[in-house]
């Protein structure tokens, strides 16, 4: 609720910014100045403020999508703004995603299916974290260095560059960036305890934005032995997150507020910063000192719109907040609606296969949960059934399309409402890329394409890759297989490869046990505890040979 409430103040208090009714997602109220000109929209977890809705405004963002505290926003809201946006006359839209994993598989998936309707979409991935001296599969972590990716792409953007160059642009900027925390204190999500315990005179550092406790601990020290340490750490080249910086080099400073400092204090840093730097022979050509990226902090409002030099003023709206409509209409989404379908010659067969499928989910609902609750939350399985109870329900009351590009989104969409978890927004992934590939042709080489383009989604917003103990290991192997069916093969010929790439996907399923897990919760849980297959590998296994049982009935 303190949220909307949130968003709700910060549009009332801006003239220039506007909310999309029934979505946490603000954007500019004058969006007829963006046709003709990439639209940058960026978001995630609230509790960063100004963080990202403070950086809507020409020469920087379009919009920005929120997600409850510290939680990643649904797709379904990061997509009806990327519509609105491109509704609204932009050329095309950029996604600037900070590197965590529920930022990219949500924003994935409204990528993802923004493209099947035609949409020109890119995201960019920042990832500043210097923390980690050996970042993990998930790599660095986005942090305070977005806001400068924000006005980098804002300013090509208002020039008029095109998706493609900024994309191009955004990716070389990211390598220059460079972000570390420090904290004495944790911060605590609204009504919940503090995110971890810090004793009284050691501090943190390393800590991401979300509290999450940093990579080593100490006594609290002067302002120029923090800041040296922190320099010295950043910049040491045996760190594979190290910023790579020498004498001559020319910077822009960013001594970033978590919440904590007062504005006396944050000035003292910023100068110890600059010298440190200085005696680097470093040039420091541009200073920014103040929050702007937050680890949940309450600030003050001001109410002015005189004019000033004041370094520390921010530039306020001039538009009268009073008695203005403060909401916009999103767009409608086109074709959502499987009513407006015409059943085709093979919907019998879908219909069974589907069923077929839907049956062995829930057969296998507990043994799902049970390989789960060793590497995870236990609920595998349950999630697995809502997706299968889902698709009953749509069959029984929908058509269903004759067009396979159509049914391949129409059941994303569905696992997208109904599934949740990190499995549902991969499956979404994989259905989403793949179904633009059957929309003109359903033949065996457009059936490899699409599985293809399906995999490699799940990889590139997931992170994962075959060998790392998750459902990739199943499935991979099976597509790899399925490939074959781009060649020309006899009638008979499609489920003999189909039953190969079964047979390849319990394969791989059950080489999981002997895998170690480097992605996902399961990374996180010492690997003589895990002995069993993965649930997520078993899965995808169990889901082919539905597939392949119904097609040979």
């Amino acid at each position: 609720m303190c949220v909307d409430e949130a968003l709700e103040g910060l549009v009332r208090s801006n003239g220039g910014l506007a909310l999309l009714r029934g979505h946490r997602v603000v954007l500019r109220s004058d969006l007829e100045s963006i046709k003709g000109k990439v639209a940058l929209l960026s978001g995630g977890g609230s509790g960063h403020e100004p963080a990202h809705a403070g950086y809507i405004g020409v020469g920087m963002l379009s919009g920005a999508v929120a997600g409850a505290v510290f939680a990643s926003p649904p797709p379904g809201s990061v997509l009806a703004a990327i519509l609105t946006l491109w509704k609204g006359g932009a050329s095309g839209v950029l996604l600037i995603v900070k590197n965590y994993t529920g930022d990219r598989l949500n924003f994935g998936i409204a990528v993802e299916q923004a493209r099947t309707q035609g949409m020109h979409v890119d995201m960019v991935i920042v990832a500043d974290d210097c923390a980690f001296a050996q970042p993990s599969k998930a790599g660095r972590r986005g942090l305070c260095g977005t806001v400068f990716i924000h006005k980098m792409a804002g300013a090509l953007a208002e020039k008029g560059c095109p998706l493609d160059e900024i994309v191009a642009r955004m990716n070389e900027a990211t390598k220059n960036i460079g972000t570390l925390g420090v904290s004495l204190s944790p911060c605590s999500v609204p009504g919940c305890l503090p995110s971890f315990q810090l004793p009284p005179g050691e501090m943190e550092l390393g800590l991401g934005i979300h509290g999450e406790p940093g990579i080593k601990r100490s006594k609290v020290a002067s302002a120029d032995e923090v800041v040296k340490t922190i320099i010295s750490h950043m910049t040491d080249s045996s760190n594979k997150s190290h910023l790579s910086l020498k004498s001559g080099d020319k910077v822009v400073l960013c001594v970033n507020n978590l919440g904590a400092l007062s504005c006396l204090e944050i000035a003292v840093v910023s100068k110890v910063a600059v010298h440190c730097l200085e005696e680097r022979g470093v040039l420091v050509v541009r200073v920014m000192s103040g929050s702007f990226m937050t680890s949940y902090v309450i600030s003050d409002l001001c109410f002015s719109d005189a004019k000033t030099t004041a370094p520390a003023w921010p530039n306020l709206s001039t538009a009268s907040v009073s008695g203005r409509n403060m909401f916009m209409k999103p767009e409608e989404k086109p074709g959502a609606s499987s009513d407006n379908y015409n059943e085709g010659s093979l919907s019998s067969v879908i219909r069974l296969v589907l069923e077929s499928v839907c049956k062995i989910l829930l057969q296998h609902q507990e043994e799902l949960n049970a390989l789960d609750r060793a590497a995870g939350d236990g609920d595998c399985g349950s999630t697995h059934a809502l997706v299968a109870n889902a698709i009953q329900d749509w069959l029984h009351t929908s058509r269903i399309p004759g067009n396979f590009g159509q049914l391949l989104a129409e059941l994303a969409l569905l696992v997208q409402q109904s599934m949740g978890g990190s499995s549902g927004a991969l499956y979404c992934l994989f259905l989403s890329a793949a179904a633009p590939h059957l929309k003109q042709n359903c033949d065996g080489a457009a059936w490899a394409k699409a599985l293809h383009a399906g995999t490699e989604a799940m990889k590139r917003y997931g992170g994962a890759e075959p060998g790392d103990r998750t459902m990739l290991d199943a499935l991979c192997p099976a597509v790899e297989e399925l490939m074959k069916l781009s060649t020309t093969v006899p009638p008979d010929g499609h489920i003999a490869i189909l039953q190969s790439a079964v047979e390849k996907a319990d394969l791989g399923a059950e080489a999981t046990r002997n895998l170690t897990a480097r992605a996902g919760r399961a990374s996180y849980v010492a690997s003589e505890h895990l002995t069993q297959p993965d649930p997520g590998a078993v899965a995808v296994a169990a889901i082919l040979k539905a597939i392949l049982n119904a097609l040979k009935a």
